[in-house]
C-alpha cells in the first residue's frame, strides 16, 4: 500500500469517527426518574444573623398535592397589570408582585402561520409554572409576616399598563410602621429593572435583605437532553462562567444557610445568574456594586428550582428608606441583543449562550455567519458565504495539498518501479520511496491536514446551528424554511409529488427515505472522490465506494444548514481540486473514473463466474 493510499484510508477513518462519537460515545440522555416528593432536612443550623431564604420559599397551598390549572384559570386567581411593549405582552400578578406572564411576540411555536407565540414566563399553577420574585427577606428580630412575600396582596399606586415609557409602581403597607413600594420598568428588548423601596416608619431600626428569585416549578417539559446543549442554571460570577444543570441542583449538597440542597457563591460583585434552555433565558442582574450572594436550590417537597440574587442585609433607621434595583432580563438569547445589553455593563453576557468548548472558534463562526445573513438577507445564502470564506482562508493549505496529490500521481511509475525492484524488502521499498519523495519534494502527508483542519470547523459549525437562535426557523428556499431542522423533503412521496406526507424527522423512515440535501450531499462527495482513480486494492476500493453513500445517511438527520455547509464545501473543494490538478499538468479523467468502477465491478463478477465454469468443463 503506497503512502498516498495510507493517508486516504487515514483521513476516511477520521471523517467517520468524528460522526460516529455523536452517535455512540454521546446519545442523547433518557429522561430521569421523577424525584420524589421527600423532604430535605439538615441538622445544621441557621444563624439569626443571617438573611435565609425563607420568604422566598414561602409556597402557596396550590403549589403542593394539586393538579395544574388551564393557563386561562391561573391567570384569573389574581388581579393583573398587562405588559404591553413591541417585543412582550403578559401581565404582573398583583398577589407577590410576580412577573409571571410573558410572551414573546416575535416568536412563534412553529412554521405555521396560526401558530402561537412563545410563552417565556407562567403562572403559579400551571404545569410549567416559572416566574420571578422580587422581595426583602427579614433579618434579626424581624417578623417573616412583616416582610413582602408570594401571597402579598400589593396595590398598583402608579401606572395603567407596563410599556417601554410607561413603568408601574406598587405598593404595600405591612402594618407594622414599613412601607414597601416597588417600581417596575421594561424597555424596548427584554429587559426589566425592578426598584424596590422600605420606608421604616416604626420606632426601632429594622435590618432585611433585597432579593431577586427566579423559580421553575420542576423540570421544563419542553427539555432537548442533547449533549451538545447545555439545559439548567447559567451565572456569571467575578469573571468566571458557570453552567449547573437541573440534576446537579437537585443532587447538591444541603447547604446550612439555605436549609436545603443549594449550590451557592458568595462575595460576588460583578455577575448575574439565573436559567437558560435552548433559546431562551431569564437572568437576574443585581445593580449593586455591594457583594452579594448567587444561589440555586432546589426544593424536592414542591420540586421547585430557585436561583437567587440575594443583596447584603440593609439596617434601616427610623424614618429612613432603603432602595435597591436589580434587573430582569426574560428573553430569547439574540446575538445583537446581548452584545447591546454587555455594552451596557452587563458583563459577559453573551457568553450565556452556550459555545461550548471551542468557544474560540464557535464565536468568530457565528459572528461571520450573522454578517453575511445581515448583508445578504438569506441565512442559507449567507451559510454558502461562509463556506467560500472558509475554503478561502485554508486555500495555501489546499494548494500544497492538491499539489502535492499532483505530484504523487506523476510519481506512481517510480513508486511501482521500486516496489517491483525491491521485491520482498519493505523496508527497501519505505527507504526509495523517502528519497524519492525528499528528491522530487513531495509530502505524502499533506493531503490531510484540510481534513484534519476541517473536524473542528464541522463541529463548530454544528454547535452554532444548533443553539444561536437566529438559526431557529431561518428560511432558505422553496420548502427548507428552517435551516435549524432537518431536511423537511423525503423520498417516501417523491418530494411532494405524492399525495402523502414525509415520515416524521427523527424516525427510521425519515432516515431511509432522505430528502433532496442529503442526496445531493452523497452526490457531491462521490464526484469528489472520482477525481482520482480508484485504488487497485480492493479493500480500499470498497470503503472508498460505501463513504459517500454512508456519509450521506449518516448526515441525513442533521440540520439542513450544515447539510447545505456541507454541499457548499465539497463543491467547492471539488473545483479547486480539479482546477490545481490541471495547472500542474494533471488532467481528471472524472468520467473515466467513474466508468472504470462499474467496469471492474463487472470483471470481478465474470471472474467469480470462472472457477465454476472451468470445473465444468473439466467433467
Amino acid at each position: 500500500m503506497d503512502e498516498q493510499n495510507k493517508n486516504l484510508i487515514l483521513a476516511t477513518a477520521l471523517s467517520f469517527i468524528v460522526i460516529l462519537v455523536w452517535f455512540v460515545l454521546f446519545p442523547p440522555p433518557e429522561a430521569e426518574t421523577p424525584i420524589d416528593g421527600t423532604e430535605q432536612t439538615t441538622d445544621g443550623s441557621v444563624d439569626a444573623t443571617v438573611v435565609p431564604a425563607a420568604p422566598a420559599d414561602a409556597i402557596a397551598p396550590s403549589a403542593i398535592g394539586t393538579q395544574p390549572e388551564t393557563r386561562t384559570d391561573a391567570l384569573e386567581t389574581a388581579p393583573r397589570v398587562p405588559i404591553a411593549t413591541g417585543r412582550l405582552s403578559g401581565s404582573i400578578s398583583l398577589l407577590g408582585g410576580r412577573i409571571d406572564d410573558l410572551r414573546l411576540n416575535d416568536y412563534r411555536t412553529t412554521l405555521d402561520a396560526d401558530a402561537e407565540v412563545v410563552t417565556m414566563l407562567s403562572p403559579e399553577g400551571t404545569n410549567d409554572a416559572y416566574y420571578a420574585l422580587h422581595g426583602w427577606a427579614p433579618g434579626a428580630g424581624v417578623d417573616p409576616g412583616a416582610v413582602p412575600g408570594v401571597d402579598t396582596e400589593w396595590t398598583l399606586s402608579a401606572g395603567e399598563v407596563l410599556g417601554t415609557d410607561s413603568p408601574i409602581t406598587l405598593t404595600w403597607d405591612n402594618s407594622a410602621g414599613q412601607v414597601f413600594s416597588r417600581t417596575i420598568a421594561v424597555d424596548d428588548e427584554y429587559m426589566f429593572t425592578v426598584t424596590q423601596s422600605v420606608t421604616n416608619n416604626s420606632d426601632a431600626p429594622i435590618s432585611m435583605a433585597p432579593y431577586g428569585m427566579i423559580a421553575q416549578h420542576g423540570e421544563p417539559q419542553d427539555l432537548k437532553k442533547f449533549f451538545i446543549l447545555h439545559e439548567g442554571a447559567v451565572a456569571h460570577a467575578d469573571g468566571k462562567l458557570a453552567e449547573t444543570d437541573w440534576e446537579d441542583i437537585a443532587e447538591a449538597e444541603v447547604n446550612a444557610k439555605w436549609g436545603r440542597p443549594a449550590v451557592v457563591t458568595e462575595d460576588v460583585t460583578d455577575g448575574w445568574i439565573g436559567f437558560s434552555d435552548h433559546y431562551w433565558q431569564a437572568v437576574l442582574i443585581p445593580a449593586t456594586q455591594q457583594a452579594y450572594d448567587q444561589a440555586l436550590t432546589y426544593d424536592a417537597r414542591s420540586d421547585i428550582y430557585r436561583a437567587f440574587a440575594r443583596q447584603p442585609t440593609q439596617t434601616i433607621a427610623v424614618g429612613a428608606t432603603a432602595a435597591s434595583t436589580t434587573k430582569l432580563f426574560a428573553g430569547a438569547k439574540e446575538w445583537e441583543t446581548l452584545r447591546a445589553y454587555e455594552a451596557q455593563g452587563v458583563t459577559k453576557f453573551i457568553d450565556s449562550i452556550d459555545w461550548g468548548w471551542f468557544f474560540f472558534l464557535t464565536k468568530p463562526i457565528f459572528w461571520l455567519l450573522h454578517n453575511l445573513n445581515q448583508l445578504i438577507g438569506n441565512m442559507g445564502i449567507a451559510i454558502i458565504g461562509l463556506t467560500l470564506l472558509i475554503k478561502a482562508l485554508l486555500f495555501p493549505l489546499a494548494y500544497k495539498s492538491y499539489v502535492s496529490m499532483a505530484k504523487m500521481k506523476e510519481l506512481q511509475p517510480q513508486m511501482e518501479q521500486l516496489k517491483k525492484d525491491a521485491g520482498d524488502d519493505r523496508q527497501k521499498v519505505q527507504q526509495g520511496m523517502m528519497e524519492l519523495y525528499k528528491r522530487e519534494k513531495v509530502n505524502p502527508a499533506a493531503g490531510c491536514l484540510p481534513i484534519l483542519l476541517q473536524i473542528p470547523i464541522f463541529f463548530s459549525l454544528y454547535k452554532v446551528i444548533f443553539v444561536t437562535i437566529e438559526l431557529r426557523h431561518a428560511p432558505f428556499f422553496g420548502p427548507f424554511q428552517d435551516l435549524s431542522a432537518p431536511d423537511p423533503t423525503s423520498l417516501f412521496n417523491f418530494y411532494g409529488l405524492l399525495p402523502w406526507a414525509a415520515p416524521e424527522a427523527g424516525t427510521i423512515m425519515a432516515l431511509i427515505f432522505i430528502g433532496i440535501l442529503p442526496l445531493l450531499l452523497g452526490i457531491s462527495m462521490f464526484l469528489q472522490q472520482k477525481l482520482n482513480p480508484a485504488p487497485t486494492d480492493p479493500t480500499q476500493q470498497m470503503i472508498f465506494a460505501w463513504m459517500p453513500w454512508v456519509f450521506m445517511f449518516m448526515l441525513g438527520g442533521f440540520a439542513s444548514g450544515l447539510v447545505v455547509y456541507w454541499i457548499a464545501n465539497n463543491t467547492i473543494t471539488f473545483t479547486q481540486q480539479y482546477l490545481i490538478m490541471r495547472s500542474q499538468g494533471y488532467k481528471p479523467d472524472l468520467l473515466g473514473n467513474i466508468t472504470g468502477g462499474f467496469k471492474r465491478k463487472k470483471a470481478a463478477a465474470n471472474n467469480s463466474k470462472a472457477p465454476s465454469g472451468k470445473s465444468k468443463s473439466k467433467k
